[in-house]
């Protein structure tokens, strides 16, 4: 089957052999020791992770993860018995304007330990698995910066991401000259307002478990409405 996206397809069961071998970092070497599912596999045959940040800002390169998020799922079913959150001290001050928005404040980080004290937990309920975000900018290169400063090593993993699929689906439903004649446009792909177009109930955001746990959710409709559940994980891994 043809993948859904322009960029190649990564071959992510080699890259993890091939990490393995590169890192040196005990927590690096035991992430990548579970085996990458084959890129063939049916996504409707993959348990994923939906995982999700609230950070001090945008900029990996300045700012830090003070939350995380995470939750194992099927297309068919969330585990919400397993899903896990933490709260974890940045090594940036938390500025007036990122408290509003997640409203975490100085008093909620003060006590909470470093991320480098909760890693090895962290990493070990990713490790295997294919994570599912909703824009991958974030969880990637936040995660990969936050461990290039604490063990000089960072870390890489395939993802699917939601607003990139939602994007798709949009730009697919508004192509054609009768919907340019209309003046159709594309929706907007935030998550709430994608959850919204499938009949997903709102929830309160910038909370990193609810939003982990809506991310999922998403996806499940998505595929629901638009794809099959024999699609290969190849055509939407990242």
């Amino acid at each position: 089957m043809k993948r859904l996206f322009q960029a190649p397809s990564i071959d992510w069961p080699y890259k993890y052999q091939t990490k393995k071998n590169k890192v040196s970092h005990p927590l690096l070497k035991a992430f990548y020791d579970p085996a990458m599912v084959n890129g063939n596999t049916p996504i409707g045959d993959i348990e994923f992770v939906a995982m999700d940040f609230e950070t001090t800002g945008l900029d990996s390169e300045k700012d830090d993860i003070i939350t995380i998020g995470i939750v194992p799922f099927t297309l068919n079913r969330i585990y919400l018995n397993r899903a896990r959150h933490w709260t974890v001290r940045p090594r940036q001050k938390l500025d007036e304007q990122s408290v509003v928005i997640h409203g975490i404040t100085h008093s909620d980080i003060i006590d909470a330990p470093d991320l480098s004290e909760i890693m090895e937990e962290v990493l070990s309920e990713l490790s295997g698995k294919i994570m599912v975000v909703h824009y991958q900018k974030i969880e990637r290169e936040f995660l990969d910066k936050a461990l290039k400063s604490r063990i000089g090593e960072g870390i890489e993993f395939p993802v699917v991401d939601t607003m990139e699929i939602e994007s798709m689906i949009q730009k697919k439903s508004t192509d054609g000259f009768w919907n340019k004649l209309r003046g159709k446009k594309p929706e907007s792909v935030r998550l709430g307002q994608s959850r919204l177009r499938y009949g997903l109930p709102a929830y309160t955001p910038h909370h990193a478990l609810t939003d982990a746990i809506a991310t999922a959710e998403l996806l499940q409709a998505q595929i629901a409405h638009h794809y099959s559940q024999q699609l290969s994980i190849r055509t939407l891994w990242r």
